[in-house]
């Protein structure tokens, strides 16, 4: 699930009720222990950072275990209607970039396969409905990580389990198995990670309850290294209407939505968005650190909270934490700025230092600047073969970013002009940020860009890209690939080490039709994830599959694709 909107200003234009009628059956939330109170944003002194000093802390103890073989439908009565229900933004507000990014080179698109390890259908429409009581929808927000021999992949409503050549372990389960939450209860926007150095899987999704008054993400824990054995499960409270020790913020009861993922050798990072449950109000992104050795002992977790964050002048909103491939000496983070939703050449850089202060219930220190990109733009509405509906290309925020070396990786969507193309396109925007810390290493000291580019195709579009970098210096990205001549595909690229831009356009899964034209959204994000040894990319990303995966009435024809592509 995902909202566009960026500003307050945009966001009290938008209206919207989250429907979930039903019977109250699940877990009860811990209780959560706070300390700390909240101030104003304030310059640190000497340095070109904005300092974050509106911070709670708190402490969450483990709720339950759980095991996704337990899924079975008949576990829980749940709530008249499934999960599947699904918060829509306000289409009305989003424009074209008006072709204000400048003329590029355009990429070649080919057919062979270089470097492509694995392929395979993964989770799809028809795995969707099966596992939630017949209930069918869109998009497929998914989560992917790999590791110790596994391939984990949840979408929204559904997750299998493969091993890396493609064969099921199991699955598919309702999602909601992973987290001990009733089958039928409302959760979204999963995703996960395999942490090499701990041996340990983690993951997170956004849940609400039936009678829409609380909300909270909730933390998988597998320390086995095998995600069919059991996982701890924790609850973080995202309700922040004061209650339960959480601050009392504008418009709630909230909840957290679409929580971004990143991990460091010291914390497990979450940042979301959060609105009100029933109500126009938007507060902007929330940043919370938990202690990574904590989580993964099964002990009581202290973490973090940061929130009143705003950067360039407006509220902050999808700021992305790292995946911290090596080490660092900060946590960092990234998010585009374009409050108008139109076009900016801004990227917001952050930094978390004094990590280690999560751990012992103190506070860490959260900075940011901003630094100038090349322009990037609101995309465009898709083409598609053998249909006049036009596919939703999304929003120009940052997608996915990735700590490696030194260097921070972050890829966004773009509208993007080329030339001899009389029309404009979708098209990827990527950043190689190198950031510093200031002398004393307390707060982010500036942050360079130095690399940047554009990947397009003529005539075609490139959706939801999410990007990687090995150690060896070969960079991929993932994306999907529309247009007049193709039907929606699953696609990758790759920058080779000592080049400047990204090569050909790879087709990995080609569409077998048209996405059903009553469909409303696209997906909101593909994934990547580098594997353990560094030595490949795996990937996951939304294209039409076969017509044995979709939903046998036909209603939804939605489905992702799993690949494995050398480094």
């Amino acid at each position: 699930m995902r909202f566009a909107t960026r500003s307050p200003l945009s966001i009290r234009s938008m209206f919207f009720l989250l429907a979930l009628v039903a019977l109250v059956v699940g877990l009860l939330v811990n209780s959560l222990l706070f300390h700390g109170s909240s101030v104003h944003t304030a310059h640190a002194s000497g340095s070109p950072a904005t300092v974050y000093t509106s911070v709670t802390k708190g402490v969450i103890a483990p709720a339950t275990i759980t095991k996704i073989s337990d899924a079975s439908s008949t576990l829980d009565a749940g709530s008249a209607l499934a999960k599947g229900g699904r918060h829509f933004r306000n289409s009305g507000q989003i424009s074209a970039a008006a072709a204000r990014v400048p003329g590029i080179t355009a990429t070649s698109i080919v057919s062979t396969t270089s470097g492509l390890l694995q392929n395979f259908n993964g989770v799809s429409s028809l795995d969707s409905a099966k596992t939630n009581f017949g209930a069918e929808f869109e998009p497929p927000d998914q989560g992917l990580c790999a590791g110790n021999g596994y391939v984990l992949e949840a979408v929204n409503s559904a997750l299998t389990v493969y091993r890396n050549n493609g064969s099921v372990v199991e699955g598919p389960v309702n999602v909601n198995a992973l987290y001990a939450d009733g089958f039928k209860q409302f959760t979204s926007d999963p995703r996960c990670v395999y942490d090499k150095a701990t041996h340990t899987w983690f993951a997170i999704i956004l849940f609400i309850n039936n009678a829409n008054t609380r909300a909270r993400t909730d933390i998988a824990v597998n320390t086995s290294g095998d995600p069919t054995t059991p996982w701890m499960v924790y609850r973080l409270d995202a309700t922040d209407d004061g209650t339960k020790g959480t601050p009392n913020h504008a418009g709630c009861p909230c909840f957290g939505d679409q929580p971004h993922l990143g991990i460091d050798q010291e914390n497990v990072y979450i940042s979301t968005d959060e609105y009100s449950i029933l109500g126009p109000q938007f507060n902007g992104s929330q940043i919370y650190a938990l202690s990574k050795a904590q989580l993964i002992a099964s002990a009581k977790v202290h973490f973090v909270h940061f929130d009143n964050l705003t950067i360039g002048g407006t509220q902050a909103n999808v700021v992305e934490p790292a995946f911290v491939t090596d080490t660092a000496n900060a946590e960092y983070f990234m998010n585009s700025l374009d409050p108008n939703l139109t076009f900016d050449n801004r990227l917001g850089v952050w930094a978390l230092t004094n990590r280690q202060a999560v751990a012992k219930g103190g506070f860490p220190t959260l900075s940011s600047v901003v630094i100038t990109s090349e322009p990037y733009g609101l995309p465009p509405g898709a083409i598609q073969q053998g249909a006049s509906s036009l596919i939703d290309s999304g929003d120009d925020r940052m997608q996915q970013v990735q700590y490696i070396q030194g260097t921070l990786w972050g890829a966004l969507a773009t509208a993007v002009t080329i030339p001899n193309d009389p029309s404009e396109r979708a098209g990827v925007a990527w950043f190689a940020v190198n950031p510093h810390l200031n002398g004393s290493g307390t707060v982010l000291g500036g942050a360079k860009i130095v690399n940047q580019n554009y990947v397009a195709a003529s005539g075609n579009y490139l959706l939801y890209p999410a990007i990687q970098a090995s150690p060896s210096g070969v960079v991929a990205m993932v994306m999907s690939l529309t247009g007049p001549t193709y039907f929606p595909s699953a696609v990758y690229t790759v920058l080779q080490n000592g080049h400047s831009n990204f090569g050909a356009v790879h087709i990995a899964a080609a569409g077998t039709g048209p996405y059903d034209p009553s469909a409303t959204r696209w997906g909101d994000y593909s994934w990547i994830t580098l594997s353990p040894n560094g030595k490949s990319f795996w990937m996951a990303t939304e294209y039409v599959p076969p017509v044995s995966s979709q939903t046998t009435d036909g209603l939804r024809n939605w489905g992702t694709r799993v690949l494995q592509v050398s480094a």
